[in-house]
């Protein structure tokens, strides 16, 4: 059982519970019909690339994101360094996406810098597609320092005309904080 303190406030009582380090089953808490914030309001957002994206073959290229879903701290750049550099310290769940136009494709991969270096990569492939569209996805959880730290979208295709696919679903990237520093 979860030892309980009482927290007193203006407009009457409320608990907080400390669980215990041995609960195994769900606490279920009552919270009385209060003005209540629950859970982590830090920085987040969501871009993509609008349209295609003519890239060099064989060359880690950054995709230009230049189109904001949201951004809920103006700390997406969609317009001269295509990063996200976050104002407040913390780990962050980093998504994303690239679409990739093929002709002739023999290799392709997708990374999420840190810093301007590969921190985490994903979807690699070496398969040999004669034309059409592919998509690899990486994700990962990372810590920003909220000052310098900044990520972004590159990736890597080997193919005769290599472009990036614009579009919503195609080529995008994604952070939202999920635990403060």
């Amino acid at each position: 059982m979860a030892a309980a303190t009482k927290l007193l406030t203006s407009g009457g009582g409320g608990v907080i519970l400390t669980p215990a380090s041995n609960i195994a089953a769900d606490v279920t808490v009552n919270i009385p019909s209060q003005n209540c914030t629950l859970g982590i309001q830090g920085p987040a957002f969501s871009a993509y690339l609008a349209s295609n994206q003519t890239v060099s073959n064989s060359t880690w290229t950054k995709a230009t994101i230049n189109t904001k879903e949201f951004d809920t701290n103006s700390n997406y750049d969609n317009t001269t360094n295509y990063r996200f550099t976050p104002t407040v310290a913390g780990y962050y769940q980093v998504n994303a996406a690239a679409g990739f136009l093929t002709s002739n494709w023999t290799g392709a991969a997708i990374a999420i810098y840190k810093n301007g270096s590969i921190y985490k990569s994903g979807g690699q492939s070496s398969a040999s597609i004669a034309s059409g569209f592919e998509n690899m996805t990486v994700s990962c959880l990372i810590y920003l320092n909220g000052s310098t730290d900044y990520i972004e979208l590159y990736a890597y295709v080997t193919a005769t005309t290599p472009a990036f696919a614009g579009g919503l679903t195609a080529t995008y990237l994604q952070a939202s904080m999920v635990r403060s520093a």
